[in-house]
């Protein structure tokens, strides 16, 4: 998917991130605050933080000083403007809470398009298409699978990209790998470098990627075909590729889709994510994290790809990894990072 052709970019947005704006579970309104190019977020809507501030709710001081407000009703207000309601929170379950219906309507009558990471998609109930046609506005599911006519199974065609590639992977889910790709391409953007870079995840559509897929939403055999695609898509228009992986070679439960990411992209760099603190992997507390060591031996054993660097959540100073590592949300992390991947490249 492509959402950057969709809209007149930065796209003025309201961020619907209801009960959960600066948690985990609202990690796509935090993104899109934080980094979208894409949506220039005017106001996020969460009536359990109306009227703090975004920083303060976020951790950061880098970020826009917009407000927080109860409802779409009252976001409008404030940004009359706005071109599209960003639903920022995945609710239990994926459905569309019934407390929301009323906040979308209002938001596409005023002319807003819906971008949706709902389980539940918009686009194919028959209610939702015959409004959004009455208001003359579009929905955009970004969970939704490529249509059959765009998978294929991976054939190696990636190796005659003309860019170099870079692949971020983790020693576990939910440590970072979506910031730390962005923050790498942020760096390489201001280093003066042609970079694009492709998502795998939905904050990462939503947030601007060159070119993004839901990829667990992907049939297995066609993930490294569908990645190949957004790689050579994004390397024909620029010379170095960033792709945000997910979850862990080393994962049980997830690493045939981390598999298919290695196999799909085929890296000339990788950079692993890591948490220092976390012993036990995030929902699954049965499995123990490996080293990053021990990640990266998977990561160089399958692919011929080189680990330049750990992107860590800790204090690089205080930690012993055998390759570069640094904090990206530390003044100069992602430049130490993007130093070490030339390095590599």
């Amino acid at each position: 998917m492509d959402l950057r052709s969709e809209f007149d970019v930065p796209a003025p947005a309201v961020v619907l991130a209801e009960g959960e704006f600066g948690t985990p579970h609202g990690k796509t309104a935090n993104g899109v605050v934080m980094h979208s190019e894409l949506f220039d977020a005017r106001v996020v809507v969460d009536s359990t933080r109306a009227g703090q501030k975004v920083g303060d709710v976020l951790g950061r001081d880098d970020v826009p000083e917009i407000p927080i407000v109860g409802s779409v009703e009252d976001a409008l207000e404030h940004a009359p403007e706005a071109a599209a309601l960003v639903i920022g929170v995945a609710p239990a379950g994926g459905a569309l809470p019934d407390e929301w219906v009323d906040d979308i309507r209002d938001a596409m009558r005023a002319g807003c398009d819906v971008v949706s990471g709902l389980h539940t998609f918009l686009s194919d109930d028959p209610d939702w298409q015959s409004l959004a046609e009455e208001c003359g506005v579009s929905l955009y599911d970004v969970r939704k699978s490529p249509p059959a006519s765009e998978l294929r199974v991976g054939d190696g065609r990636v190796d005659d990209a003309d860019a170099d590639v870079v692949l971020t992977m983790g020693t576990d889910c939910a440590v970072g790998k979506r910031t730390t790709t962005f923050e790498l391409y942020r760096a390489a953007r201001e280093a003066g470098l042609d970079a694009g870079w492709v998502a795998t995840g939905q904050t990462g559509v939503m947030v601007g990627a060159h070119r993004g897929v839901v990829v667990d939403r992907v049939p297995a055999d066609f993930t490294s075909g569908i990645v190949e695609d957004m790689v050579c898509a994004v390397a024909e228009d620029h010379d170095i590729v960033f792709v945000e992986g997910q979850a862990a070679l080393s994962h049980r439960a997830y690493a045939g889709v981390t598999m298919g990411l290695l196999q799909g992209a085929w890296p000339d760099a990788v950079v692993v994510v890591d948490e220092p603190g976390r012993e036990r992997r995030e929902d699954f507390d049965q499995f123990a994290v490996p080293a990053v060591e021990d990640e990266a031996d998977r990561i160089e054993s399958l692919s011929d790809a080189t680990v330049a660097a750990v992107s860590t959540w800790g204090d690089p100073a205080e930690l012993d990894y055998s390759v570069p590592a640094a904090n990206v949300y530390h003044e100069g992390g992602p430049n130490r990072l993007l130093d070490a991947v030339r390095e590599v490249l």
